[in-house]
């Protein structure tokens, strides 16, 4: 029975389909294939099973595409939202060698892997962005509401403060009277960065900041090469084709970076 597990990070992709959602459905497709039951009554048994609405959706609409006559990988093409490039070209692979039971099961495991790194980088980065976030926290509360307590002390003293002093005063002030522009400021920083990441340079260059940016660079760069030769050498063992897999890596690798590395690599 596929059923949400709380304890476990829960990652969607658009809306409404969670990647876990498609993990446990492609395990249990896999092993209902090797138990021989025909591919419609999987889809039927599985689409009964499913707790998200709208990826109940799809695996009826892959079940009734596969019943008028396509094969499952051109019924899972026509739902991207599910079923990425990596996915359709790894079941076709099988439905062309005879072994779509094997290749689902090669699937499966690849699919539960990434779910695990993605959980324990999402976990190793968990601390340092609750300290950071703490901190920005602490500091904006004692800069708004106590540093001007201590402003009416110094106020009465008379007396020049020292340059550090006068200077967090200062900060504090424009904090107090510049609230409102400050709360707009960042909501068109987000703004702005939003629009920037969606322009392919904008995207690059985010990319690029990430690999080098301290501790979590060196973190998010593993990440990348170990989901690269992890995907990779999936592709390559269902029967497909080098020059294929390295262009489906380059889609997937989630780094435009990487993607134009192997961009090159498939070029010389």
């Amino acid at each position: 029975n596929i059923s949400k597990k709380p304890s476990q990070i829960q990652i969607r992709i658009g809306s409404g389909v969670k990647k876990i959602d498609i993990s446990r459905f492609t395990r249990q497709f896999a092993t209902m294939i090797s138990a021989g039951l025909p591919m419609v009554q999987c889809l039927e048994i599985l689409s009964s099973q499913m707790e998200s609405p709208e990826f109940r959706k799809i695996i009826n609409q892959v079940k009734e595409s596969v019943q008028s006559g396509s094969t499952l990988s051109e019924a899972m093409s026509k739902h991207k939202k599910a079923f990425d490039d990596l996915y359709v070209n790894m079941v076709e692979a099988g439905e062309v060698g005879g072994a779509l039971d094997t290749i689902l099961v090669r699937l499966a495991l690849y699919r539960e892997k990434a779910d695990k790194l993605v959980r324990k980088v999402k976990g190793a980065m968990v601390y340092p962005t609750v300290v950071m976030v703490v901190a920005i926290g602490v500091t904006f509360a004692m800069l708004r509401f106590i540093v001007p307590v201590f402003a009416k002390m110094f106020s009465g003293l008379n007396a020049a403060l020292p340059a550090p002093t006068q200077f967090v005063l200062n900060i504090s002030n424009f904090l107090r009277s510049n609230s409102l522009l400050l709360i707009g400021g960042l909501i068109g920083l987000v703004v702005a960065y939003k629009l920037f990441v969606r322009k392919p340079a904008g995207r690059l260059a985010v990319d690029k900041f990430k690999l080098r940016m301290p501790l979590l660079g060196d973190l998010i760069r593993k990440s990348s090469v170990s989901r690269f030769t992890r995907t990779l050498a999936t592709l390559l063992s269902s029967g497909v084709s080098i020059l294929d897999a390295l262009n489906i890596t380059a889609k997937t690798s989630g780094n435009m970076v990487l993607q134009q590395a192997i961009k090159r690599a498939m070029i010389s």
